[in-house]
């Protein structure tokens, strides 16, 4: 059956009115229990049922939706059996007690515990009536057992409309056809069970198979609905910031982890050139982001991540966490961690998979990311070379002439030198010299300024090459 598997941060109304619902529905337990009367059943069969029903509601698959969670377990088929066995007020205080072990052992916040068993009690106090009523056996007990999913599915509908401001009518609407498909598969392996019990006992050996495909069946689909909305939410990302830089990118990755996690507040710790930076979000998008000094290595949960190789999940304090490394352990990218609420819903075993899944692609983003903004920054440094280089080539090619004028000049002053030449010979050469070497300080400028360039309406100004000199006597 599919129920919400964690109610998490409702507001005061929330809270008041989902304890409100349960107050009715054990009171209507309970009223109903007094009008059926206990029931002929053995006493071995109170504690089976509550068995079956712990065992059921331990091992479930969940599917995420933002910070609630849907359960999928087997209960139909076990309370199928059990409508067949015999109706009665049994049924109602066994499905109850199965329904409170299961919610101890996965650690459910009280307001979870204490929803579920009046939910679950109320459910099968009216399932057990309306078999009765309809005579009991194979038929009966269908006709229960499509009370027993309406009452949940409407109730559950109810719980997570209060506590996530959802609408209650689409809640209703859009899960029912994949919850009744669901239900009437369990119950379905519950019935063949009650009659295979009657008939021939060791018939029910062939229901290990079926029973254990129906399972791997809604693992299998909650897994790709899981990674499915994954990879559509990276996509989003993708689109939405193209940029593709490492801060966008650990941004949208930490987004990605909060919606996937659902009910997590994510902590991304990058591990960036210029120093680690802190990302820290939830579902709603939009990190808080913050640089860290070298001591956020010094962290027990930082430690804890890089010391191992994969995913882990576990406890701290009664907060249940998952942590992760991006990339070799040895030089990794970043360190992820998610955690949820004190003694909230621990990560299971297929969150730690779609965790896997989740480090694998942001890996692989973060280097990409990484390895462009490289690249960009490896243009940008090409763009500038380039750009000094020919600066160089033009104000080489405007200062060649200046510099063969002055190598001439030296030679002449030196021969002149050499063979006493007159002192008008000499003037003569010197001036040569200025003029070159204004004409040399003129290019260097012009390269240094090029404002200085002679603009449309300007007065005439000297340029590179023309025959003046430091004084402005022409010659």
């Amino acid at each position: 059956m599919t129920q919400p598997d964690r109610v998490s941060r409702p507001d005061s109304t929330g809270t008041g009115t989902v304890r409100l619902v349960a107050v009715l529905c054990a009171l209507l337990a309970v009223g109903v229990s007094v009008i059926t009367g206990w029931g002929e059943v053995p006493l071995w069969a109170v504690p089976a049922l509550a068995l079956g029903v712990a065992v059921s509601e331990t091992a479930v698959v969940h599917l995420q939706f933002g910070r609630q969670r849907w359960t999928f377990s087997l209960t139909e088929g076990v309370l199928g059996a059990a409508l067949v066995l015999a109706t009665g007020a049994w049924s109602v205080l066994a499905v109850g007690a199965g329904v409170a072990i299961a919610q101890l052992l996965r650690h459910q916040p009280r307001l979870k515990q204490e929803f579920n068993v009046a939910m679950f009690a109320a459910a099968t106090a009216l399932a057990q009536l309306i078999a009765g009523a309809t005579g009991g056996g194979t038929a009966g007990a269908c006709a229960g057992l499509a009370a027993f999913f309406a009452v949940n599915h409407i109730l559950m509908a109810l719980a997570v409309s209060v506590t996530s401001q959802r609408s209650f009518r689409v809640l209703v609407l859009s899960s029912a056809p994949l919850s009744a498909l669901h239900a009437a598969g369990n119950s379905s392996i519950g019935l063949l069970a009650a009659f295979l019990a009657g008939a021939a006992p060791v018939g029910l050996l062939g229901l290990v198979v079926p029973l254990a495909l129906l399972w791997s069946s809604y693992d299998q689909q909650t897994r790709r609905a899981a990674e499915a909305r994954l990879f559509a939410e990276l996509a989003r990302g993708q689109e939405r910031e193209t940029g593709r830089s490492s801060d966008v990118s650990a941004q949208v990755v930490v987004t990605a982890a909060a919606r996937l996690l659902g009910g997590a507040d994510v902590e991304l710790l990058l591990l960036a050139a210029d120093g680690p930076v802190r990302y820290v979000g939830d579902e709603a998008g939009v990190p808080l982001r913050r640089r860290e000094g070298s001591d956020v290595f010094d962290e027990p949960w930082v430690l804890r991540a890089l010391g191992e190789r994969e995913a882990v999940a576990g406890r701290d304090a009664g907060r249940p966490y998952l942590t992760a490394a991006l990339g070799d352990p040895d030089a990794p990218l970043a360190v992820l961690r998610a955690r949820r609420a004190v003694d909230g819903a621990g990560f299971d075993r297929n969150e730690l998979r779609l965790a896997r899944v989740l480090v694998g692609q942001a890996e692989a983003w973060l280097s990409v990311a990484d390895l462009a903004a490289r690249s960009l920054a490896a243009a940008e440094r090409a763009d500038v070379a380039g750009e000094a280089a020919r600066a160089l080539s033009d104000l080489g090619s405007a200062t060649a002439p200046a510099l063969l004028v002055l190598r001439e000049s030296a030679d002449r002053l030196a021969r002149l030198a050499e063979t006493a030449g007159g002192v008008d010979d000499i003037v003569e050469e010197l001036h040569l010299v200025e003029r070159a070497v204004a004409s040399l300080l003129g290019a260097i400028a012009l390269a240094a300024e090029p404002d200085l360039l002679q603009r449309p309406g300007d007065k005439a100004a000297p340029r590179p090459g023309a025959d003046w000199t430091t004084t402005g006597v022409l010659r």
